[in-house]
């Protein structure tokens, strides 16, 4: 695994993560807790966008979907052990929101790799 490949899945899975995460804990406070996924998926879903076509400099779909593996990964713990774990929701945190941000997670890097690869 060379450096670039290290920066792009587990430098940006984090990165995109952690912005999810602090704008869910900035957002906690000002929306009702089932609508914080609703609000962030839009802003989520561009950023990871602009990461994948303007940072992300992969060069076969197969680099893609290593990514898409990764970063969901990333997202599946580090939402386990930094909000299921540490806050204990009362309701319960997965919830469609959350199934979906997981597979837009996925599905997001093949999508890009693709349209690259078609360029």
């Amino acid at each position: 695994m060379n450096r670039q490949m290290i920066k792009d899945t587990l430098g940006w899975g984090f990165v995109l993560w952690l912005v999810g995460y602090v704008l869910g804990i900035v957002l906690f406070m000002v929306v009702p807790p089932s609508m914080i996924g609703w609000i962030i998926m839009p802003i989520g879903v561009v950023l990871t966008l602009w990461v994948l076509f303007k940072k992300i400099k992969g060069d076969s779909l197969k680099y893609y979907v290593g990514l898409a593996v990764c970063w969901t990964l990333i997202a599946v713990v580090f939402d386990y052990f930094f909000l299921v774990k540490a806050f204990k929701p009362a309701d319960g945190y997965y919830k469609l929101d959350v199934y979906l941000y997981y597979a837009l997670t996925f599905v997001l890097p093949i999508i890009a790799g693709w349209r690259k690869g078609k360029v």
